[in-house]
């Protein structure tokens, strides 16, 4: 399966069939979730292009779930072969964030992350969000598995993105090892 250039943003995700006519949902995380379909074409990493022809909020109460129409899909099993499937455009069709302090998450990967004292602690692998608000994933400077650490004023006083780092105040143990369960913990 070939691998998209690292410049590249995963727009959205297409998940399961809507209906029996070819609609499909489709998770969007773009800033206006229907704005999606104006990024012609999205790209796959298997090399297809993708252009959404109609795009509606899906029922329900989250903002980001979408039902929409994809050129060429015509029935539910066309829909339901899209299942899962993640949507990229190049960073470069994204231009320049509006305001001076906003920016594109995609822009914080590969960022040096350092503390208040200016110490190297590790380099931004991702910019998850899990349902409970943006993370930063870090690849620690010595090495070791990655640690994930809160996007928030809280832990993150300094952001950087011209001279590329970001300044956190970290807990102390971020890239402690996981201790072992307590006995009586369940699981």
């Amino acid at each position: 399966m070939p691998v998209l250039p690292e410049d590249f943003v995963l727009m959205g995700e297409f998940g399961r069939a809507h209906g029996l006519n070819g609609e499909v949902r489709l998770k969007s995380y773009t800033a206006d979730p229907v704005g999606i379909a104006r990024y012609v074409p999205l790209l796959t990493r298997d090399g297809r292009s993708i252009e959404i022809t109609d795009a509606r909020p899906a029922p329900g109460s989250a903002p980001d779930l979408l039902v929409v129409r994809v050129k060429g899909v015509r029935n539910r099993d066309e829909a339901e072969a899209l299942n899962r499937l993640a949507l990229h455009v190049p960073r470069a069709r994204l231009g320049e964030a509006a305001e001076e302090d906003e920016f594109f998450t995609a822009d914080l990967v590969g960022l040096a992350v350092v503390d208040g004292a200016g110490t190297m602690l590790g380099t931004v692998t991702a910019v998850p969000n899990y349902g409970g608000g943006d993370l930063l994933e870090i690849r620690p400077e010595a090495g070791g598995p990655t640690a994930l650490l809160p996007f928030t004023k809280a832990f993150v006083p300094g952001l950087d993105i011209p001279n590329r780092r970001i300044v956190v105040d970290p807990p102390e143990d971020l890239f402690a090892p996981p201790g072992p369960k307590p006995a009586d913990a369940p699981g």
